[in-house]
């Protein structure tokens, strides 16, 4: 029972915060645009740099980092202080539940009609909260990817599912906490059904590193 109030008290806010659009709020405040009508309609960062190019990529990274990192460490925060000692470590499986609710919020927001992005950019910060060895490997594996095909799905997905297998490698973390990594992992895949059927057509579109602002 006290498992189920603390993913409550950690989970709801993350949920909250997390349904806050780095994208959305940007394309709006800079351009009185809304991103979700442009590209490929999809309101994050990738999208965003397509319609946009630079100017202002940095203020949605800016604004989706700060929205996965403070309920990230309140969900720690909360876990290790009230969680009885049946875990290996409370504060990672805190941060870790939280950081699932924060890609549930980004790709299910309460305030955009449950349509939002595709997780990346926070699952991309929650690895380096839960430990930079998680975010070595999965940053790694993203980078290489990219650079190696230009295709940002396919680096984000391959990269997510780094996060479980790190998890267990480098940081020992229980079963629930792997298993809550694994769903997060999925999560970000299941997003990108859409970029999976372009890519196994041939037509996802690459980035194009030399991208100017319109």
């Amino acid at each position: 029972m006290r498992l189920v109030l603390l993913v409550i008290a950690a989970g709801l806010p993350a949920y909250t915060i997390g349904g806050i659009n780095g994208a959305i709020i940007t394309s709006f405040g800079l351009y009185r645009k809304d991103i979700r009508k442009f590209g490929s309609g999809n309101p994050g960062l990738t999208n965003f740099y397509r319609v946009f190019g630079k100017y202002g990529a940095a203020l949605v990274v800016v604004i989706d980092v700060l929205k996965t990192v403070a309920p990230v460490l309140l969900g720690g925060w909360i876990f290790e202080s009230f969680l009885d000692v049946w875990v290996h470590d409370a504060r990672f499986l805190g941060r870790v539940i939280s950081g699932f609710f924060v890609m549930l919020g980004h790709c299910f927001p309460l305030f955009y009609d449950f349509s939002g992005g595709k997780g990346v950019m926070a699952l991309g910060t929650l690895l380096f909260i839960v430990d930079w060895r998680v975010a070595l490997l999965g940053w790694g594996v993203f980078i290489v990817v990219v650079l190696a095909t230009r295709y940002v799905s396919l680096g984000a997905m391959l990269g997510s599912l780094m996060y479980p297998v790190a998890a267990m490698l480098f940081v020992h973390a229980d079963i629930w906490a792997v298993i809550v990594a694994l769903l997060c992992a999925l999560l970000l895949i299941a997003r990108h059904h859409e970029n999976i059927r372009r890519l196994v057509s041939g037509k996802e579109s690459k980035l194009s590193f030399g991208r100017k602002n319109k």
